[in-house]
């Protein structure tokens, strides 16, 4: 049975129903709502992306400090601990500074950091970072001083046992573990990074 050419003309041009428009703007409402979110956390990773590098710049920094003093020989494997342990590493979380006279980083002897023109670093030496100003020019007066004193570090060294019912100190082994605890922009909660790794008597 046939339809009429009107109503096959009518059934071809009907619309969408109000349900499904309603249903369809929900639908693109929650995708849009989605998108914004993920655009959200992109625009938070941006911004604490510089300060997360410097965390694991500053870490490394530590450790290759250690690993370097250890193979040149300009400290014994008994002054790998820290002070608590009769060693040279200073105990606890303390501001960032400059490798002192014995060259080697977190010890008691660290010192004031200085910027490009050679000035001492704002905020009592803390380590700081300088770009160039204006100018374009690194060492002159319109230079442009990024203090480090939000970051703060602590090296940790523990001593490794063997494994087993009668576990016994391994002499020539030690775990190193580098903490930075540092903020970031908008936040007041720390946030911290570690870097630990196994340093060895022997190179």
């Amino acid at each position: 049975m046939t339809q009429p050419k009107g109503l096959r003309a009518a059934a071809r041009h009907r619309g969408f129903t109000l349900i499904e428009c309603a249903i369809s703007m929900a639908v693109l409402t929650i995708g849009s709502v989605s998108l914004l979110g993920v655009f959200g956390l992109a625009v938070q990773a941006s911004q604490t992306s510089q300060e997360n590098m410097l965390a694991r710049q500053l870490a490394s920094e530590a450790m290759e400090s250690i690993y370097t003093a250890r193979n040149e020989s300009e400290i014994s494997w008994a002054q790998i601990q820290n002070v608590s342990n009769g060693g040279i590493f200073t105990d606890g979380l303390v501001n960032v500074m400059c490798a002192g006279p014995d060259g080697i980083i977190g010890t008691a002897d660290d010192t004031s950091c200085l910027t490009a023109s050679g000035a001492v670093c704002p905020n009592g030496g803390i380590e700081c970072l300088t770009d160039p100003g204006p100018d374009g020019i690194l060492g002159t007066a319109d230079d442009v001083i990024l203090s480090l004193s939000n970051y703060q570090r602590q090296i940790l060294i523990t001593p490794l046992y063997t494994t087993g019912s009668n576990p016994t100190l391994i002499q020539t082994l030690e775990q190193v573990s580098v903490t930075i605890s540092y903020t970031v922009p908008q936040t007041t909660v720390p946030k911290t990074y570690t870097l630990t790794e196994y340093v060895s008597e022997y190179h």
